[in-house]
């Protein structure tokens, strides 16, 4: 027992391996899961850089900790494998020091989001250097200073100041969790905060205790053995109770193994229960349309609404007319009901308004900027001068649908002026009198318009 001690290899550092080897794959499975089974499109922004970084923690965190403290048996002959780089910096700034911050980062969107109702002032990617800048600082101060002996112990008066450090982080996302406690939440956020406060609290009480029991007693083996057994196991408890999906990306959060009606969540107007949110249903009555009514009055017919946007996603076009979809649907949303219409907003702007966005829309740079810069996201007139704006295109795109309207009626009768109008088929004519049946009913999108 003395050998493994010191040495590493015994009974309890392979169980403990084992866990934190389970941990790391469950991790992984929580991460991927929505992307690989589920085929959801990878978004982009903070949203999904800051759940990969803590991901990236987290195994930085582990590792480190396997590394540090002895689990295996090797000699520390090569640099790479100095106690600095795996107990200073790989498990400070880029373990813990990071999954703290990334985690205070999305508590601090929250906060902004939902109790000031605006988007966060600093961007993320600049917000999270700054966040980790202590624990840089502190690590160099560390590193420069070479406390540890070989056994990667520091002593007493360099563990406090460390361990102040990992607590006012804790501290921090506390007190931003407290900040929203208020908010009736509807994708899980507060309670995988307060989930993520309750074990980190733990972890850093154990680490504490482990840590101090490491350095008075380093020559007791069984005391070494079973500390830092405790301290691989919190730390594999820590990494996946600490992931969350739900508070940057509460869509996604949903598209896991154990929901069954996933076609309740494909929509955010679906998941807030919005009524009337979603695709056609087939038992709906066909209603008269007159193509030579305003675009404007046209839209506020749901058929025709959703076969419009069939035929404007033909002509990869389709963003406006989804857009526009979206913002009827928020505009459902009672004016007091401020979390639902945040949501709803949130989700609006990162998928058509921000620069890069999956199905970012044609607006003028002004009016861009009015949205993300707007004091208040439940405002009810938040999107009014973008979807003018909008509106504009799509009344091209309705010209263009009744040409291909005529043309398709010519064709009928045995006249082709252009193939390439001609080959629109009708199930994406918006105002063709007759669609296919087969397409009708394969599709909840495809109806007639009579």
């Amino acid at each position: 027992m003395a050998t493994c001690a010191v040495k590493g290899g015994c009974p309890s550092d392979y169980v403990a391996l084992s866990i934190s080897l389970l941990s790391i794959i469950m991790l992984l499975a929580k991460a991927t899961a929505p992307y690989l089974i589920h085929k959801i499109p990878r978004p982009k922004g903070s949203s999904f850089w800051l759940a990969a970084i803590q991901v990236f923690a987290s195994l930085n965190l582990l590792l480190s900790i396997v590394m540090a403290l002895g689990f295996l048996r090797f000699r520390r002959r090569y640099w790479w494998r100095s106690c600095y780089i795996w107990a200073v910096w790989i498990e400070g700034p880029l373990g813990f020091g990071l999954l703290l911050s990334s985690r205070i980062v999305q508590a601090f969107q929250l906060y902004n989001i939902f109790v000031k109702r605006r988007l966060p002032p600093i961007r993320s990617f600049v917000l999270l250097p700054l966040v980790l800048l202590p624990w840089i600082v502190c690590a160099t101060f560390i590193h420069m200073n070479k406390p540890l002996n070989s056994r990667c112990h520091m002593g007493t008066r360099w563990i406090i100041p460390v361990i102040c450090l990992h607590a006012l982080y804790v501290a921090a996302l506390v007190g931003f969790t407290g900040a929203v406690r208020h908010i009736e939440f509807r994708f899980q956020e507060l309670k995988e905060l307060w989930r993520g406060n309750l074990v980190s609290i733990c972890s850093v009480g154990i680490w504490v205790v482990s840590y101090i029991l490491n350095e008075i007693h380093e020559d007791i083996s069984l005391v070494q053995i079973i500390s830092r057994f405790l301290v691989l196991l919190m730390t594999s408890v820590l990494v996946v109770a600490f992931f969350s999906i739900s508070i940057s990306q509460p869509l996604i959060s949903l598209k896991s193994l154990g929901k069954k009606d996933q076609q309740e969540y494909s929509m955010m107007g679906r998941a807030l229960g919005i009524p009337d949110s979603g695709l056609l249903a087939q038992r709906e009555l066909v209603q008269l349309v007159d193509s030579n009514e305003p675009l404007e009055k046209l839209l506020l017919n749901r058929r025709f609404r959703h076969s419009f946007m069939q035929f404007a996603d033909s002509c990869l076009a389709g963003e406006s007319v989804h857009f526009y979809e979206e913002v009827q649907q928020l505009d459902k949303i009672p004016v007091s009901d401020h979390v639902r219409r945040v949501y709803m907003a949130r989700h609006i702007i990162d998928t058509y308004i921000t620069p890069g966005a999956t199905m970012e829309v044609n607006v003028s740079h002004r009016c861009r900027q009015e949205i993300l810069s707007t004091l208040d996201l439940a405002h009810p007139n938040l999107f009014k001068n973008a979807l003018n704006e909008l509106m504009q295109l799509m009344k091209m795109l309705k010209e263009e649908a009744r040409i291909k309207t005529v043309d398709n009626e010519l064709e009928q009768s045995g006249w082709n002026f252009s193939h390439r109008l001609s080959s629109v088929h009708c199930a994406d004519d918006p105002f063709h009198q007759e669609h296919s049946p087969r397409k009708s009913s394969s599709s909840s999108r495809d109806f007639e318009l009579q």
